[in-house]
C-alpha cells in the first residue's frame, strides 16, 4: 500500500490523517504517519500489527462472520505520553467472503476512537483500552471531546468519500496481493462490484 499508513489486516495495515483539502491532506497524511511510525518504534512496539490484530479480535469478531476480515484506517495519528501512546483514528473493519473473483461484504462498520498502547508485564506493547465515539445523538459531542485537537483532521477524512473509497481499495489491494488471492473485485450488497485497483493504477 502506499505509505501512508493506510492498512489492512493481516496484510500489512497503514493510515495517515487527511487535511482539510485533498491535495494538502495527502501531505500531511504522509507527514504524520511517519510521525506515528516513529513514535511507536520508540517504544519498542509495531503499531500496524499490533492495531490490526486488536481490530480483527475485538471489533470484526463482533460483526457476522466471513473468510476473511480487513480493516481500515482512514485517518490516525499519535501522542506519545511517558510510556504510552494514544492513537486517535477512524478504524474501520469489513470481513468478506471470496465468491468466485469477487470479495463479498458480509459485515463491517465504523470505529472512530482513540486507542491506549502501552507496554505489559513482559515488555511487549499491547492495546489496553479504546475510547470510542457515540453513535447516535452523541456522536458529534464526544468525537470532539475524544479526538480535541485533531477533530478537524478527522472530520475532514470522515466525511470525504472519495478518500475514504480510495483507502479503502488501497487497502484491499494489498491485502490481495500479499495473500494471494485469485480475486480481482470487492462489492459491498446492493452495490456494483469495484475494481481492486493494481499497484499502478488507481481505485475505479
Amino acid at each position: 500500500m502506499k505509505k501512508m499508513k493506510l492498512w489492512m489486516m493481516a496484510a500489512i495495515l497503514f493510515s495517515g490523517v487527511a487535511c482539510m483539502t485533498s491535495c494538502n491532506g495527502k501531505a500531511k497524511v504522509e507527514k504524520e504517519a511517519e510521525a506515528a511510525e516513529v513514535a511507536l518504534n520508540g517504544l519498542g512496539g509495531n503499531l500496524e500489527a499490533l492495531i490490526s490484530k486488536y481490530l480483527v479480535d475485538s471489533i470484526g469478531s463482533q460483526y457476522a462472520p466471513g473468510e476473511i476480515c480487513i480493516p481500515v484506517v482512514v485517518y490516525q495519528t499519535d501522542e506519545i505520553k511517558e510510556d504510552s501512546l494514544f492513537v486517535w483514528g477512524d478504524y474501520w473493519v469489513f470481513n468478506y467472503n471470496v465468491v468466485g473473483d469477487t470479495l463479498k461484504c458480509v459485515s463491517g462498520g465504523s470505529h472512530p476512537g482513540k486507542l491506549l498502547v502501552r507496554k505489559n508485564e513482559q515488555g511487549e506493547d499491547q492495546v489496553v483500552s479504546f475510547e470510542q465515539v457515540e453513535a447516535g445523538h452523541g456522536n458529534v459531542e464526544s468525537a470532539k471531546r475524544i479526538f480535541g485537537k485533531n477533530y478537524d483532521a478527522f472530520h475532514s477524512a470522515n466525511s470525504d468519500e472519495v478518500y475514504r473509497e480510495e483507502v479503502r481499495a488501497s487497502g484491499i489491494a494489498d491485502y490481495v496481493k500479499a495473500n494471494n488471492l485469485p480475486v480481482k473485485y470487492y462489492q459491498d450488497y446492493g452495490w456494483p462490484a469495484k475494481e481492486i485497483p493494481t499497484q499502478d493504477a488507481p481505485a475505479q
